[in-house]
């Protein structure tokens, strides 16, 4: 499983879902849609309307690949902070049942209030 406790990790940049969606496709359900996706170098995350995916590519080749699975149905709070003037990321707190907090970084240029009412229409 991803170390979600060490943020320097996830300074995540959004892209087309559609970039990743090969690597997650056989992870989805029928019917499962991806709505946003975010990447660092080589690791990156996916929302869909179901879930979070975290992906961290392993190894020289990044062939190997850790996929982790968090659904909103275990979601029992969550926090949204924006960029500002002077600290240009942005920051998302996910509480989850029997997990503990997730948290992922975002780089200021990322839409992280339609993120956090993407998820709000899946958790409340």
């Amino acid at each position: 499983m991803i170390d979600f406790s060490n943020g320097s990790v996830f300074k995540l940049s959004q892209c087309n879902p559609q970039d990743v969606a090969g690597d997650v496709a056989p992870l989805l359900i029928p019917g499962e849609q991806l709505y946003f996706a975010f990447k660092t170098v080589r690791d990156f995350v996916v929302f869909t309307d179901k879930r979070l995916i975290a992906v961290n590519v392993q190894g020289m080749t990044g062939r190997k690949k850790d996929f982790t699975s968090l659904p909103y149905s275990k979601i029992q709070a969550f926090s949204v902070e924006t960029a500002g003037t002077f600290d240009l990321d942005a920051e998302l707190d996910l509480w989850f049942s029997g997990l503990g907090k997730v948290r992922l970084e975002f780089k200021g240029n990322s839409d992280i209030r339609q993120l956090g009412q993407m998820i709000a229409t899946y958790v409340l």
